[in-house]
């Protein structure tokens, strides 16, 4: 995960919160966070580039619609990742 730029994090955890999200709900999603809009020249190349890496797998919905899912080995990446935030955010280490 080290290797994924910010917006491929971001990404990843986005499709991790959905039950087989498509293009535009991940783009919404996102675009609510970044308070901006998303283009589709940004977005559609980092989900291949996810999929290409193998933490995330690309579907068909329909014949215009893919959806996509977290697989085995992103969601171990993602749990490595929330181990090493851990270890410098957990509830010991944050003072208000």
């Amino acid at each position: 995960m080290y290797d994924l730029t910010g917006f491929q994090r971001d990404l990843l955890y986005v499709i991790a919160g959905y039950d087989e999200p498509h293009g535009l709900a991940i783009k919404d999603a996102l675009e609510e966070y970044y308070e901006g809009e998303i283009h589709h020249g940004r977005l559609y190349p980092n989900l291949d580039t996810l999929v290409e890496k193998g933490l995330v797998e690309k579907g068909k919905k329909d014949r215009r619609t893919n959806v996509y899912n977290v697989t085995k080995r992103g969601r171990r990446e993602l749990e490595a990742r929330r181990e090493w935030e851990d270890q410098y955010l957990g509830e010991s280490t944050i003072r208000a």
